[in-house]
């Protein structure tokens, strides 16, 4: 049955709307704590367990399905913890997402690494713990070879004598074309990712790999994410099953026996309604792709985005309010440092803006044409331009909606400003609500500590030859 998704977002704005004020009433957020990122826990949940119900509906009892939350999109380890709990593994693509997934205590067995750059010693360490991996390239795939060797006495081809912990794969690229943002079409003729399925000789090149290495058992495909529509997504899933059928039939024996469709369902970023859904998709693919559902395959997914942008708000203490040029700005503490996408590229990556008073209750009063800038020394540094708002005061607060993925988790360290403090929120039981600390604010401390303050004179003591 189709979820709500009006009341869903209603019910979320509310949630928002008790957090801010009760930051505000707590503590957390004042003159001394300008800025600050917001998790609404209740949402998290919803979220984890809406994608579940998705695919439960459309895959059959016991066919294995591994939705592996894609990492980058928000690296905190009690996040990665809260949906490990809700069912989730997770998708790394670096050393240091793999460290925070098994940090948030995410088995081995639930994580997968897609990294497109790979060391030797990444690999190794992936095999050793057991994490399944996707070789981007032939390149790679001569790495893991040189680990595979060793297992079989028959070489690259031979099976292994004793069994492999990681399920092992190829990335292939599609390459169906991009969306709307080029930046996050990862299935262009000439994306950095994967081999390109239609490149001469690729393909077979491709069959061959798997027909020479009994031990390849995973197919990856991901067309892209923001700006990628959905008819295009179920393409390239289309694509991945279609090569997949086609290696197992030369092989004559189920050898791909899993298929990782990757992520990529966009953010409406305009509305505060989380469309489209998983449920929408997931029809989409029963519809465009029916054997992906038939069983033969176990599944592995790697949403993000949708998974966790709705349900993070950065929220900013209003400095001054001022006019220029018979335009109204509201100077904040939010900017480039949190939301370096939107900044550089607003057409792209544009946020909704709600306005709170002095004490985080909703702003209300006539709305006014304003800019809400950020703190940093560059003109271009805006969270919004011209945005009709009610008029934002000294004192107030700006709050960046949806900005749960790709913002305040991923600080970009412009006039060396601090990283934000994030804390999740959920209903105290008493009609209040309760904070817990994500990630603590950064000290200045801590940003000199960051930037060398420890080796100060270690420049000075180096000498050029033959100066005095």
């Amino acid at each position: 049955m189709e979820r709500d998704i009006e009341a869903e977002a209603q019910e979320r704005a509310a949630r928002r709307d008790e957090a801010v004020r009760a930051a505000v009433e707590q503590g957390l957020l004042g003159p001394h704590a300008a800025v600050l990122g917001l998790l609404d826990v209740t949402g998290i949940q919803q979220s984890a367990a809406a994608l579940r119900a998705a695919f439960d509906a459309v895959v059959p009892s016991g066919t294995p399905v591994l939705h592996a939350f894609a990492v980058k999109a928000t690296p905190l380890v009690p996040v990665l913890r809260l949906l490990h709990e809700a069912g989730l593994g997770a998708e790394v693509a670096s050393p240091g997402e793999l460290a925070l997934a098994r940090a948030a205590g995410v088995p081995a067995e639930r994580t997968v690494l897609d990294a497109p750059a790979k060391t030797l010693a990444e690999l190794r360490e992936a095999l050793a713990l057991g994490i399944a991996v996707n070789a981007d390239n032939p390149q790679e795939l001569d790495r893991l070879d040189s680990l595979v060797r060793p297992h079989s006495p028959e070489g690259v081809g031979g099976a292994p004598t004793t069994p492999l912990r990681s399920p092992l794969g190829i990335r292939i690229n599609p390459q169906i074309g991009g969306g709307s943002i080029g930046a996050t079409s990862t299935a262009t003729a000439t994306s950095k990712f994967g081999v390109g399925l239609r490149d001469e000789g690729a393909r077979e090149w491709v069959v061959r790999a798997f027909l020479e290495r009994p031990w390849l058992t995973r197919l990856h495909a991901h067309t892209g994410s923001q700006g990628i529509p959905m008819p295009l997504l179920a393409r390239g899933v289309a694509e991945t099953y279609a090569l997949a059928e086609e290696i197992n039939a030369r092989a004559g024996r189920r050898q791909v026996d899993t298929l990782d469709i990757g992520g990529g369902l966009s953010v409406d970023f305009s509305s505060e309604v989380a469309a489209p859904t998983y449920e929408q998709y997931a029809r989409v693919l029963a519809d465009q792709v029916p054997g992906l559902f038939d069983g033969r395959y176990g599944l592995v997914t790697e949403f993000g985005r949708s998974l966790m942008a709705r349900h993070g708000t950065v929220v900013a203490r209003v400095e001054y309010a001022k006019s220029t040029g018979g335009r109204r700005i509201a100077v904040t503490h939010a900017g480039v440092q949190v939301a370096t996408r939107t900044v550089y590229a607003p057409e792209a990556w544009p946020l909704r803006i709600a306005a709170y008073d002095a004490k985080g209750r909703p702003r209300t009063g006539p709305e006014v044409v304003q800019d809400v800038a950020g703190p940093a020394c560059f003109s271009g540094d805006l969270l919004a331009e011209a945005r009709v708002l009610p008029a934002l005061e000294q004192g107030d607060y700006a709050a960046a909606l949806d900005t749960g993925a790709y913002y305040f988790a991923h600080h970009y360290a412009y006039n060396s400003l601090v990283r934000p403090g994030i804390y999740g929120f959920a209903p105290d039981g008493a009609g209040g609500v309760a904070f817990a600390a994500v990630r603590e604010p950064q000290t200045v401390a801590e940003v000199v500590a960051e930037s060398g303050g420890a080796h100060a004179g270690a420049l000075t003591t180096l000498r050029v030859s033959g100066s005095r």
